[in-house]
């Protein structure tokens, strides 16, 4: 089933992807993937929660929010796919290289990457992502695939220039509406065992810039899980952001950097598609003030 969280007369809800169009399901279960993974939902339950006051809702209609709006925890993984490891300034690891992202960093699908008035660096980087339905401590990597609801896109937009400005990336990762989410969760029945062997591929104004295998991924997510497990607690609703494989614009000479009025798609196959306009931080909160004064 795709599942995917947007807004009905400005109230998220979160919906099944039909044939007949995005039908949403009950309000009480709440307003996004997270609150219903927290509420108890599960693959066996999905086909009960739809709300049938409502009819089926256009999908070309509706503002889309990142699926999971705030999870709990946002876990990225660098250099995971070796060909960008060698367009980067860094050694192969033999751990992932994990950072956080936080929550308000993410937009969704059709709406704005913003880039920061304060750097011209902002980069794409397409990517999996991983929901979890499960959590838990030590999760062993026989086990590890039972704990994922589902798999996602992501867009890991990247002020380069703050990357950079030390050895640790979190700044850099983490400028508001950078990080596209969406904008469907597939759910992990509909997919191979660890979203292995899907197409993965970024555009930018309609030229491909990566294009990989996520069976190209150095550490694949039953390993990423059973490995983060060793130090932290993942819980229900927590996205694991798998990493981006070669073709970055900051790698590029002359580097292909995103600018306001750029397009960036990234698709993953038998996942979907994710589309954002790209905006200056100005031109971005000018389109909100007016938005809100409607």
């Amino acid at each position: 089933m795709r599942l995917a969280t947007f807004l009905i007369d400005g109230h998220p809800r979160v919906g099944a992807v039909t044939e007949r169009g995005l039908i949403p399901f009950r309000r009480e279960l709440g307003p996004d993937v997270g609150a219903l993974l927290r509420n108890g939902a599960s693959l066996q339950t999905l086909g009960d929660l739809p709300d049938t006051s409502l009819s089926p809702v256009d999908p070309s209609s509706v503002r889309y929010l990142p699926p999971v709006v705030s999870p709990p925890k946002i876990i990225c993984v660098g250099l995971n796919y070796a060909d960008h490891t060698k367009e980067s300034p860094y050694e192969q690891p033999d751990y992932p290289t994990l950072f956080g992202r936080f929550t308000s960093s993410l937009t969704g699908h059709g709406s704005p990457i913003v880039r920061p008035s304060c750097s011209d660096s902002l980069d794409y980087e397409g990517e999996l992502a991983v929901v979890l339905g499960r959590g838990g401590r030590h999760i062993s990597k026989a086990r590890a695939l039972d704990c994922v609801f589902g798999y996602s896109v992501f867009n890991d937009g990247s002020v380069r220039e703050y990357q950079f400005k030390s050895p640790q990336w979190t700044v850099g990762k983490n400028f508001d509406d950078t990080g596209a989410f969406g904008p469907y969760v597939v759910t992990a029945d509909e997919l191979p065992p660890g979203a292995k062997g899907l197409q993965l591929e970024t555009r930018l104004n309609g030229q491909v810039v990566q294009s990989a295998n996520t069976d190209d991924m150095l550490y694949d997510v039953a390993t990423l899980i059973s490995i983060i497990s060793e130090a932290i607690t993942l819980e229900v609703g927590d996205v694991i952001v798998a990493g981006t494989p070669s073709g970055i614009g900051w790698a590029r000479e002359p580097k292909l950097l995103m600018r306001q009025g750029d397009v960036v798609e990234v698709s993953i196959e038998r996942i979907g598609l994710l589309r954002n306009p790209i905006r200056d931080e100005e031109s971005a909160a000018n389109q909100s003030i007016a938005a809100s004064a409607r």
